[in-house]
């Protein structure tokens, strides 16, 4: 049985020992820029080292559930460019890896992560959403990806979700955003108290998105919170099957056009085991990837962040070489 979200990172102290362009307001975001920075992190100050803040002991049981096998860590995952990241045993909780496991840094995409959990925890999935107008500006301003939605037309909670998660389209992040709020600051308010409520002291969003608004810096977390807010979004079976699709085909319904949306996790149906989570990438933050497996029996859960731009496949080939390591260690006993 997995542990409680937060539970997962206790002991990260004692694994992490030893080892190694600002934008302006857009329609809908106006209101949002006096958001305030829980976590007292600047621009300037995200490459900073901050002291850890989860306890240096081993993996803390709930109630009714096995600690399980410790993993003999041995060495660390060879070739890994990322700037930070995490791999954690999702059933017991055991950190087997680290690296600047609590710097904040910036998400870019898998705050989309968040905007999710946010939506699922509120339900009705077969709501009907209208597209809005300015959705049209916001995607042009960022150049950002998106599913070409039209202003007026109708989708489903589960059909934007859908479309959000697989292509990463921040035209559907931004509608149901703007529904859900309604309206993206009372929305973004609404990621940031689920951010306070999972225990994220070094989170913070400023957009549905990712997208570098208003600064590159602005929507940040770090490797250990985010393998928290993983779990818990692996935890709602809606959540978890739409991570897992490579492809979702959307037919011309009753109100919308047809969408064809093609995930950009390149390890989906390549990497035997993995099941999602959530890919990103803007200038800041590089390209980062939050990521569960499973084989054999054992879940592995993680991130990297800040794997270089070189190539559009730096974030997937950090994931790898830090899951065939992770899966390759043996249990004690």
């Amino acid at each position: 049985m997995r542990l409680v979200a937060r539970l997962l990172i206790a002991g990260v102290a004692l694994a992490t020992a030893g080892m190694a362009a600002g934008c302006s307001a857009v329609p809908g975001l106006d209101e949002a820029q006096g958001a305030t920075n829980p976590a007292g992190i600047s621009g300037s100050s995200l490459g900073r080292a901050v002291t850890a803040k989860v306890p240096a002991v081993a993996a803390t049981k709930t109630a009714g559930t096995a600690a399980g096998p410790v993993i003999d860590v041995v060495g660390a995952p060879r070739g890994v460019k990322a700037k930070e990241g995490i791999l954690v045993d999702a059933t017991t909780g055991q950190v087997l890896w680290a690296r600047n496991a609590n710097v904040p840094q910036p998400i870019a995409s898998i705050a989309k992560v968040m905007t999710a959990l946010v939506i699922l925890s509120e339900g009705g999935l077969n709501r009907r959403i209208t597209v809005p107008k300015a959705v049209v500006g916001y995607v042009a301003k960022y150049g950002a990806e998106a599913a070409g939605l039209i202003p007026g037309q109708t989708y489903t909670t589960d059909e934007l979700l859908h479309i959000m998660l697989v292509m990463s389209a921040a035209d559907a992040a931004y509608t149901l955003a703007n529904a859900y709020g309604p309206g993206l600051p009372a929305f973004i308010a609404k990621m940031n108290i689920e951010a306070s409520n999972l225990g994220l002291a070094d989170t913070h969003f400023t957009s549905p998105d990712g997208l570098p608004y208003p600064t590159e810096f602005s929507t940040y977390s770090t490797p250990a919170d985010l393998v928290t807010l993983g779990e818990a979004a692996m935890q709602n079976p809606v959540f978890r099957s739409i991570v897992d699709l490579r492809y979702y085909n959307l037919p011309k319904g009753d109100g919308h056009n047809a969408v064809s949306a093609t995930t950009d996790d390149t390890l989906l149906g390549t990497y035997d085991g993995l099941i999602g989570i959530k890919t990103g990438y803007t200038n800041a933050a590089g390209h980062t990837l939050l990521f569960e497996a499973v084989r054999n029996g054992r879940t592995l859960i993680g991130v990297v962040l800040g794997s270089p731009a070189t190539s559009p496949f730096t974030g997937a080939e950090d994931t790898a070489k830090i899951l065939n390591w992770g899966f390759a260690l043996t249990q004690s006993g």
